[in-house]
């Protein structure tokens, strides 16, 4: 125990600048644990609040701009980045999207603390060509709030978060084989339940080669143009000829103003 704090009293503001930095790039190495742990030290008086504050908010900075400005160079080929390394990426993207349509850029002040939001909402930003001074302005305030949230808890509960760390490293490998099982098993069972979900869409899935097909055939069909307000910002506002347009959110409020005596195609990105 001695070793790991001397540890972090030597190295502390480095470590929690490059746990946050990973952490916010989008590797899946969570900072919240060393923000717990330096706002205990700061409430030893170990470390100093102001040195851990700008170390901890320097790095949030630093990887969302990275995001925001692939989001706004490099578009929708950032969605398909997100939809490799996310386990979740549709829902996401779509939460993200309708936070920016309820909250604007007020969004980014809470958005670090929901799973999803927090990977999606940069780049996003970007893509969407919210001002970079508004958004360098939330996001710097979101990344306050985030911070100090997690490093005041650290700070008020120090004496438990001790004592736990005193029984965990009592418990050596076991604890550590123990959380790496929980955090293999499951990302496992969202890969697996994410895999059965595109099996059973693949099968009433059409291409849109295959949709124009069936437009020049005068085949009968519904068409749904699900993208919302900020899709249609981006991606221009025109729908295909004789679409109806709805958003997801709609679609059971408007669901009698779709034909159902015949196939009912949505498309959206």
């Amino acid at each position: 125990m001695n070793q790991t704090i001397e540890f972090l009293l030597r190295h502390g503001y480095a470590i929690l600048f490059l746990s946050v930095l990973v952490e916010q790039l989008g590797l899946p190495l969570p900072s919240i644990p060393i923000l717990l742990a330096v706002g205990a030290l700061v409430g030893r008086g170990d470390l100093s609040l102001f040195p851990a504050l700008c170390s901890a908010i320097a790095a949030c900075l630093i990887a969302d701009n990275v995001w925001y400005w692939m989001g706004v160079y490099r578009g929708a080929s950032i969605l398909n980045l997100l939809c490799k390394i996310s386990l979740e990426p549709d829902s996401c993207v779509r939460n993200t999207e309708n936070m920016f349509l309820k909250w604007g850029p007020r969004g980014l002040l809470f958005s670090k603390f929901v799973p999803g939001l927090s990977t999606a909402a940069c780049p996003l930003a970007g893509m969407f060509r919210m001002q970079v001074w508004k958004f360098c302005v939330f996001d710097g305030l979101g990344s306050l709030i985030w911070v100090c949230s997690y490093g005041a808890l650290g700070y008020v509960f120090r004496n438990q978060l001790e004592d736990l760390a005193q029984k965990a490293l009592g418990m050596g490998s076991w604890l550590l084989a123990l959380v790496v099982s929980a955090v293999v098993s499951w990302i496992l069972w969202k890969y697996i339940a994410r895999r059965r979900f595109y099996r059973e869409l693949r099968v009433a899935r059409i291409t849109p080669l295959e949709l124009r097909e069936l437009m020049d055939c005068g085949t009968p069909m519904t068409l749904v143009d699900v993208r919302n307000a900020l899709e249609w910002q981006v991606d221009g506002a025109s729908k295909l000829p004789g679409a109806l347009h709805m958003s997801f959110e709609e679609l059971e409020e408007r669901l009698p103003e779709i034909p159902l005596d015949r196939d009912v195609i949505l498309y959206c990105t």
